[in-house]
């Protein structure tokens, strides 16, 4: 299959003069599955077009880990916006090594929508990619350490990040050794939060675990 020269569809992503032109060429350039992209994928999370952003995070996606570096090499320290969009996609695909980043995001970024998605994003890690036991664990205690602060957050929806990240960890047999941890942090949470919403995640996450584990016994 011959190689498409996506030269064209980077230019007319800059050049677009509406916001409608911008996402329709965003969509195309995404379209290509193009490693060559990413740049320009990137630099379209910090324009202020919603529509536009969303496509150029479904491309970063499609592209998976190769997009990992590029992402935390070009972390934008300035538009938050541009930064959540950035840490989402991180956590989507899930390599572990965004850890360092989403850790520090999810405990100290100022803005609450990068510590949602940070936070998040800590429980879709993909930890069967760290080889070393001594390594997954140290980084598997760091998660939970974030995790555990986070339930003290003053912001509702990070402490229901807290629920979602804890539940995806239950979920991978490469974070067994943290298991009792999670549960007990689920069980609590689900026990003192404030909001019936978190409340009632936690405690769905709980059941959810109780019915994979009659279906495997």
């Amino acid at each position: 299959m011959p190689m498409v020269d996506i030269a064209p569809y980077c230019h007319a992503v800059t050049a677009a003069t509406t916001a409608e032109a911008l996402t329709d060429a965003v969509v195309a350039l995404a379209a290509q599955q193009d490693v060559a992209a990413i740049p320009t994928l990137i630099d379209v999370l910090g324009y202020n077009n919603p529509a536009a952003a969303q496509a150029a995070v479904n491309g970063l996606i499609q592209l998976g880990d190769a997009a990992v570096e590029p992402l935390l090499g070009q972390l934008d320290d300035y538009n938050y916006g541009a930064r959540a969009y950035e840490v989402r996609v991180l956590g989507a695909i899930g390599h572990p090594a965004a850890l360092r980043v989403l850790l520090g995001a999810a405990q100290s970024d100022f803005a609450p929508s990068v510590r949602r998605a940070a936070t998040k994003a800590l429980g879709t890690l993909r930890w069967h990619l760290i080889e070393g036991e001594q390594e997954r664990r140290l980084g598997l205690e760091q998660v939970l350490q974030v995790l555990q602060r986070n339930t003290d957050a003053a912001d509702w929806a990070v402490r229901y990040a807290v629920a979602v990240a804890l539940e995806h960890l239950r979920q991978q047999p490469a974070a067994a050794i943290i298991q009792p941890s999670v549960v007990a942090l689920l069980t609590a949470l689900g026990d003192r939060d404030p909001d019936i919403v978190v409340r009632s995640r936690c405690q769905l996450a709980l059941q959810r675990d109780i019915v994979h584990l009659s279906m495997h016994t």
